[in-house]
């Protein structure tokens, strides 16, 4: 692979009439878009979601993927029903069939999504084998097919998260010729993985750090195309780093370390967007979030599919252990309820929780716009 110069588009094509930085309702993405949660399966769903939201209300978040077949011929409110809180909030979707990707965005704007986006980034043999995810890299036209369909069937701005490459297919001019398909199909915008996958040989896991980062690329490919949406994804464990980069692109998403740590997240509102965050220390936020355990205790969902989420709450700080041990132990109980968190944070010592935000460096005026005004 030499350089790191993508073919550049001629100019902006007139497909491209929707972008965006062009939509304005509350929350949808714009100023929400400069910092994102990534998809992640069995880890970004309604209750890891609705917690985020006692840390940030500006970020934007995502579901896990949803295949189509899931909501085709499954139980649509299990996968795509939410608190309205979580907004800013995207549907992730799986796929390959423009039909079936259209009935499933125009089902997405019904539900009250703000975007819909479309997989072709996650590299697993379940995934590949129903012919979707990081596979599509290989063909450009199905992918623009789907993108060209789900704009049909709504009005939400429709984007594509992928990878670099796959396998031998990772070099920017195979780059370039996929991104420019997407953007022929009126793509939005798209949120890049700075790696590449191989589709065999390496497992999803691996397939998150044995390649090499190129976030470099990833830059490439907004200079060439200053008026696409390029957000970028892949290695970023703290706000500094996703500050960093978002002087270069349009948007970073962060993605295992705000599970793994997630009171990362309660410095967002004011390091990233100038405005006080909903929490002001830890035990504030698991309080705030307790009616919401409770309705869903109350609806039938067990106390361990909740609290699973909020094992890093105070990650590397003193009472961890014991915030954990509880929770992992006295979750599963019949009959366990809000006690146990109670009881959790009763483990912890009280400066600890009570610790703020770290908000050293809020000055957003420092910090290069994320979001680029409408050309």
């Amino acid at each position: 692979m030499g350089g790191h110069h993508l073919p550049q588009a001629e100019a902006r094509p007139a497909e491209h009439r929707r972008g965006v930085n062009a939509v304005a309702s509350p929350g949808a993405r714009g100023a929400a878009a400069r910092l994102s949660v990534a998809p992640m399966m069995a880890w970004t769903d309604r209750h890891f979601r609705r917690f985020v939201r006692e840390l940030t209300r500006e970020a934007t978040l995502y579901t896990e993927m949803v295949t189509t077949g899931a909501l085709e011929h499954g139980d649509v409110d299990r996968h795509l029903a939410f608190d309205p809180l979580e907004r800013p909030l995207v549907l992730q979707l799986g796929g390959d069939d423009p039909a079936a990707l259209a009935r499933c965005a125009a089902l997405a704007e019904r539900r009250g999504f703000l975007e819909v986006n479309l997989n072709v980034g996650c590299p697993s043999d379940r995934v590949q084998r129903g012919r979707f995810g990081a596979c599509l890299m290989a063909e450009p036209a199905v992918v623009a097919d789907a993108v060209r369909a789900m704009r049909a069937a709504c009005s939400l701005p429709v984007t594509v998260k992928h990878r670099l490459g796959i396998d031998d297919l990772d070099d920017d001019e195979h780059l370039g010729r996929f991104v420019d398909a997407l953007v022929a199909a009126g793509v939005d915008g798209v949120i890049v993985h700075a790696r590449k996958a191989w589709l065999s040989g390496l497992s999803p896991k691996a397939n998150r750090s044995v390649p090499p980062l190129q976030p470099e690329r990833v830059l490439a490919l907004k200079r060439e195309r200053p008026w696409l949406r390029v957000e970028l994804n892949g290695g970023v464990r703290d706000l500094g780093t996703a500050l960093a980069w978002s002087r270069s692109v349009d948007g970073v998403m962060i993605g295992r370390a705000a599970y793994e740590d997630p009171w990362l997240l309660a410095s967002v509102d004011a390091r990233v967007f100038g405005r006080p965050g909903p929490a002001a220390h830890r035990e504030q936020a698991l309080r705030r979030y307790l009616p919401y355990v409770e309705e869903r205790l109350a609806g039938g969902a067990p106390l361990s599919a909740i609290t699973r989420h909020l094992l890093g709450l105070f990650n590397g700080r003193p009472g961890a252990r014991a915030f954990r041990r509880v929770i992992s132990e006295r979750s599963h109980r019949p009959g366990a309820g809000p006690e146990v968190l109670e009881a959790a944070l009763a483990a912890v010592p009280e400066h600890v929780r009570r610790e703020p935000p770290d908000a050293s460096e809020p000055a957003p005026s420092d910090v290069a716009p994320l979001v680029h005004s409408p050309a």
